[in-house]
C-alpha cells in the first residue's frame, strides 16, 4: 500500500524534494616540492602515465594539471585536485618516499613537480623548492574539483641559460572554501 502511495506523489510530482550532492572535498595535506635534480632517480621520468608518457611536467589547469607525487593509496593514480595555496590543478602521477613515511602515520602529503623537464636546475633549483615549501606546510587541497577554479598560470621557475630563477610568488593566498555544494532535483522518470 505505501508503495502505491509514493509511486502516485513521484507520479504527481509532490515528492520532488531537493538533493544536497557534494561534488567535491577538502583535505589538508602536507607540501612538499620536487624536480629534476632531487627526483629518485635523478630527471623527469614518473611511476605513472596518465595521458603525457612517463614525464613530470604540466601547466597547472584543469585540462593540463601539473605532476604531484605521493603515497600508493593515499590518492587514486591520475588523480585530478586542485590546490588554492598554488592555485592550480595537480595530477598524482608519481611516488614519493617522504610521503610513504608520512601516509605511514595517516599524514596526508603531496610533492608538486617544479621546474623542467629536460633541465637540472641543481641546486638552486632545490633551494627554491625550499622556499616555495609554506609554513605551516599542511594547506587544504581540494579532491573531486570542477574545472574552472582559479589558475596561475605562472611557472614556479624560468630556465634561461640552463640556470632557474625563483619567479612564484605566493599572493593573496586565502583558504576560502572552493568546494561547493550542488543542490539537484530528482528527475521525473514516469
Amino acid at each position: 500500500m505505501s508503495l502505491i502511495i509514493v509511486a502516485m506523489l513521484l507520479c504527481a510530482g509532490l515528492s520532488s524534494p531537493l538533493v544536497i550532492r557534494q561534488s567535491c572535498h577538502v583535505q589538508v595535506a602536507a607540501h612538499t616540492f620536487y624536480g629534476f635534480p632531487d627526483n629518485d632517480p635523478p630527471g623527469c621520468a614518473i611511476a605513472y602515465d596518465c595521458g603525457r608518457g612517463l614525464t613530470a611536467g604540466g601547466a597547472g589547469t584543469f585540462n593540463d594539471p601539473l605532476t604531484f607525487a605521493s603515497a600508493p593509496g593515499e590518492f587514486q593514480i591520475c588523480e585530478i585536485i586542485y590546490d588554492p595555496y598554488l592555485r592550480k590543478y595537480l595530477r598524482m602521477e608519481d611516488s614519493c618516499d617522504s610521503c610513504n613515511r608520512d601516509w605511514a602515520n595517516k599524514v596526508w602529503h603531496i610533492d608538486i613537480w617544479t621546474g623542467s623537464s629536460t633541465v637540472n636546475g641543481g641546486n638552486d633549483q632545490v633551494n627554491c623548492e625550499n622556499r616555495l615549501t609554506p609554513a605551516p606546510q599542511h594547506k587544504p587541497i581540494i579532491r573531486g574539483p570542477g574545472p574552472n577554479l582559479p589558475v596561475d598560470g605562472r611557472r614556479f621557475f624560468l630556465c634561461h641559460d640552463r640556470s632557474f630563477v625563483a619567479v612564484y610568488m605566493l599572493t593573496d593566498y586565502s583558504d576560502t572554501p572552493l568546494c561547493y555544494v550542488r543542490l539537484q532535483r530528482w528527475k521525473r522518470i514516469f
